[in-house]
């Protein structure tokens, strides 16, 4: 067989897209030309990869097999690009980060400065769900992962380096503002609007109404933060978020943190990368500047953040 990283490439991108027209799209050429390569690449193997069922593409048997070394090999590419950036030191290069998208609300200024100090350095920001950002993590195609709390057995190096506290927010027109303390029994009372499942904040709040054998009544959901908040805004429900995706809206007295009992939720953020990854220069520094984060940022990370501190868990 001859075979080319191309074909692979352009291989992975259909099946990832379920698209030939959608994987053409991100990958800059045409649809014809995306087709032809595939086309080759099945008459190489002698196998079908593909086969369409209605408007979208799905693997066959051998496509599955294919596309696991795909993987494989697209991430061993990267890794001797990484190896050969090493000779570089940080003159150049490539960062792959894949972050949940809370941590996209502080992450920026973070990168920004890491930018300011080694320019040469490009860096790739992936923005998904825990789960997709901890998959992106599996299949080695991130250098560094930021998430919450990683699951039990990952073949990961995890290091925590800031906290995250989780808040109960509200419209301020809503009944409960007016309180100075609500029982976590009222809270459970009121319809919550909640992320999609395999969001990393709707785990943890989760968790930790289960520990307190306290039902919620899920309303909305919603997969970003935004929609929460604005769903929370309009008078859906309450919310649980991050304290760190509420700056502005404090601000504005737009939403206001409720006092509830048990709250906030007191998790951390952490770095991870995959056990035994040789990690480039640009990976392992950046790394260096999460850990060096002040660990209790997040709860000062502005003046409208500080009435956070009257608000302790229970």
């Amino acid at each position: 067989m001859n075979i080319t990283l191309r074909q692979l490439r352009l291989f992975e991108a259909v099946a990832r897209c379920g698209s030939i027209s959608r994987a053409a799209t991100e990958v800059h050429l045409t649809q014809p030309a995306v087709s032809m390569q595939i086309k080759q690449l099945e008459e190489q193997i002698g196998i079908p990869l593909l086969e369409q069922v209605g408007k979208r593409m799905f693997l066959t048997e051998a496509g599955e097999v294919l596309r696991g070394y795909a993987l494989d090999i697209a991430a061993r590419i990267g890794e001797l690009h990484g190896a050969m950036d090493q000779f570089r030191g940080l003159e150049r290069g490539l960062l792959r980060l894949a972050v949940v998208s809370t941590a996209n609300y502080f992450l920026p200024s973070v990168i920004a400065e890491f930018n300011r100090q080694h320019p040469g350095v490009r860096v790739s920001l992936q923005v998904a769900n825990r789960d997709s950002v901890l998959a992106a993590l599996a299949d080695n195609s991130t250098d560094l992962a930021i998430t919450g709390r990683p699951p039990e057995g990952l073949d990961a190096v995890a290091q925590a380096f800031m906290d995250n506290p989780l808040v109960v927010i509200a419209a301020p027109s809503h009944p409960l503002a007016a309180l100075q303390s609500v029982p976590l029994q009222r809270m459970a009372e009121e319809t919550l609007v909640v992320r999609e499942a395999g969001s990393g904040t709707r785990a943890a709040m989760e968790r930790h109404l289960a520990a307190q054998g306290m039902p919620f009544r899920a309303g909305c959901e919603c997969s970003t933060n935004e929609a929460l908040k604005q769903a929370v805004r309009a008078g859906l429900g309450l919310g649980v978020v991050s304290a760190q995706t509420i700056e502005l809206e404090l601000q504005t007295r737009c939403l206001v943190v409720l006092p509830v009992e048990g709250f906030p939720i007191v998790r951390q953020w952490y770095v991870l990368h995959r056990n035994h990854k040789r990690l480039t220069d640009a990976a392992r520094t950046f790394r260096e500047m999460l850990l060096r984060l002040d660990p209790a940022a997040p709860r000062a990370v502005s003046p409208a953040l500080s009435a956070l501190s009257a608000i302790s868990p229970s």
